[in-house]
This record gives structure tokens, sequence and C-alpha cells, in this order.
């Protein structure tokens, strides 16, 4: 699978604290062909934790495909394409001008 540019994915979180393993969102920032196989990518979050100065709300919810209040955050990784499940449609423009993305 290739990850789309500005697309979101649900990804692999383990949680020290916790058994098992979580899928939240995140939003791909790389173009396909980047990394051989990879994908570079920032956090999704819902806003239920206090805000950090980078934080930058996702306005549109439904254009996202997420289900709650939710902020892209700048939390960085890359992570394998067959680790990733494409499940959203594109991030909105506004943010994606935004970010300057």
């Amino acid at each position: 699978m290739t990850l789309e540019r500005y697309t979101v994915a649900r990804v692999p979180f383990p949680f020290t604290d916790q058994r098992g393993v979580k899928h939240p969102p995140a939003l791909v920032l790389s173009q396909p062909g980047w990394l051989p196989n990879a994908a570079g990518m920032a956090m999704i979050a819902s806003k239920r934790h206090a805000p950090w100065p980078l934080d930058w709300p996702v306005q549109d919810l439904q254009a996202a495909g997420l289900p709650v209040p939710s902020v892209v955050l700048l939390k960085l990784f890359t992570l394998d394409h067959s680790l990733a499940a494409e499940d959203a449609p594109q991030v909105e423009p506004r943010l994606r001008r935004l970010l300057g993305l």
C-alpha cells in the first residue's frame, strides 16, 4: 500500500501502561516515494489533553474522517506502509495551507 500525502491513516501505537496496541489517526506528511515503503507522519489526538503551543485543531471532522474533536500534534515519526491502514479522506485545504503543506 502507498500512503498518499495529506490523508489520515490509522497507525499502531503501543502503550507501556496497557496491554495491546491502539490505532489512533495520523496525518501523512510525506509524498509517496520519499522513503522506500515508509511515510513521514504527524500524530492526531483528541482535544482531551492540555493544549500544546503548536497543536492545530482540525476544523472539519467529517471531511477528515474523525469522530471526535481532534488536533494535529507536532509529534513526527516515520512508519512502514504495511503497518498503517489508510481509512480517511484528505485533510481540509485550510489546514494544509496553514501548515505550509
